[in-house]
């Protein structure tokens, strides 16, 4: 049974090998992420993730890929037995979870993508799913809106304060209701990538008892929101 749920972001930027330059601008976002990542193997070293990518996928725990296509190969593996296997192209939210596996010394994760325009319904079921797996801890991997007033001149949008302010405090109350609140169509304009992840935690949440949140970091750096929180059953 999953006692634990952690949320992270997933930029490619967590990785100091990707971002030369930028490893102590990120530090903060970067430390605060592995942080988490390292609780929740020390509450179960078997994982089961969920992102968002182009499609739906199960991408199970004997994969192997590389970061190679983001400008480095920084191999990576989603258990401590899939190095067998020949490397597959994965997308940056199962390299990001791998990643975080390795630095955090879990055994293993398994990894549920969603499309970013899945309907809340959709995510909703993933979620009470998720609710019977047998693994111990669940990641969620998603950023916020890329449009905060921190972005480059021109793609700021007021709105995007707003919709992460509201992310913030339910994550941090560990309030279902609020996420399953967020809008769709207002997550795509504001390009909050992790909006279908965040309500599959609030499906698999809200059908398997209480929870406590805890808000571990919340800024926008770069003009992007970063969000990291734990979950906790009651």
């Amino acid at each position: 049974m999953i006692s634990c749920a952690v949320v992270v972001p997933s930029p490619p930027l967590l990785v100091p090998a990707l971002v030369p330059g930028l490893v102590e601008r990120s530090a903060a976002v970067r430390d605060a992420t592995v942080a988490a990542a390292r609780a929740l193997a020390q509450v179960g070293r078997r994982w089961v993730a969920v992102g968002v990518a182009s499609e739906r996928r199960t991408v199970s725990a004997e994969a192997h890929g590389s970061f190679r296509g983001f400008g480095v190969d920084v191999p990576v593996s989603l258990s401590d037995s899939a190095r067998g296997s020949a490397p597959e192209r994965l997308p940056l939210p199962v390299l990001v979870a791998a990643w975080l596996r390795e630095r955090a010394g879990a055994e293993s994760v398994r990894v549920e993508l969603l499309a970013e325009d899945t309907d809340v319904a959709e995510c909703v079921a993933l979620g009470e799913r998720i609710a019977g797996a047998e693994e111990a801890g669940l990641l969620v991997l998603g950023d916020g809106s890329t449009r905060h007033d921190t972005a480059p001149p021109g793609w700021a949008d007021t709105r995007a304060e707003g919709f992460d302010t509201v992310v913030r405090t339910a994550l941090a109350e560990a309030d279902c209701e609020a996420l399953l609140s967020l809008d769709p169509a207002l997550a795509v304009e504001l390009q909050a990538q992790g909006r279908a992840a965040w309500q599959v935690l609030a499906g698999f949440a809200r059908s398997s008892g209480r929870w406590s949140g805890e808000l571990l970091y919340s800024e926008a750096p770069f003009g992007v929101a970063y969000h990291v929180a734990r979950w906790t059953r009651r």
